[in-house]
């Protein structure tokens, strides 16, 4: 970070992360400044990349996409190549929401999202049985969402 953050910075952010389409003189009534030194805040707070994108969350149920599973894959080897084969399709795959790498006798985690167990049952059988990098793969359906939630603790960290 090329700037320290101050208490307004952080109010921003912990407003905008929470609502992306408030504009800047809302933005400034609620943290009490006037509205052109909280526009250029946000605009330097842009311009340092903390904010990547401003996008809108959408219902995944209201759309019909009541199934989320998170899936352990280990590749068939740990060689470069197939690292790259793997990421470059799960990165092409609209169904994988999330993907990381991770510690232990699985090589990554991903979440993906889908209609029903049938979508899955052909996005597995068409589409992630088909990368040959992928040797084993161990589905996780999650049955209650607790908490989902794209707000950072920034007041906390920082």
């Amino acid at each position: 970070m090329s700037f320290e953050l101050t208490k307004q910075d952080i109010a921003i952010l912990d407003l905008l992360q929470n609502d992306a389409s408030l504009s800047s003189t809302r933005i400034a009534e609620v943290i009490n400044l006037s509205q052109s030194p909280c526009w250029r805040r946000i605009n330097r707070i842009e311009k340092s990349g903390l904010i990547k994108k401003r996008v809108a969350l959408l219902d995944r149920h209201a759309l019909g996409m009541e199934l989320v599973i998170f899936a352990s894959i280990k590749l068939t080897s740990a060689a470069r190549h197939n690292m790259d084969v793997f990421e470059a399709d799960i990165a092409s795959y609209t169904e994988v929401q999330e993907c990381y790498t991770i510690a232990g006798i699985w090589d990554y985690m991903i979440k993906i999202v889908v209609r029903d167990i049938r979508h899955y049952e052909q996005f597995v059988r068409n589409t992630l049985t088909l990368n040959t990098a992928i040797s084993e793969l161990n589905s996780h359906i999650a049955v209650t969402e607790i908490k989902n939630t794209t707000e950072l603790p920034i007041h906390t960290q920082l």
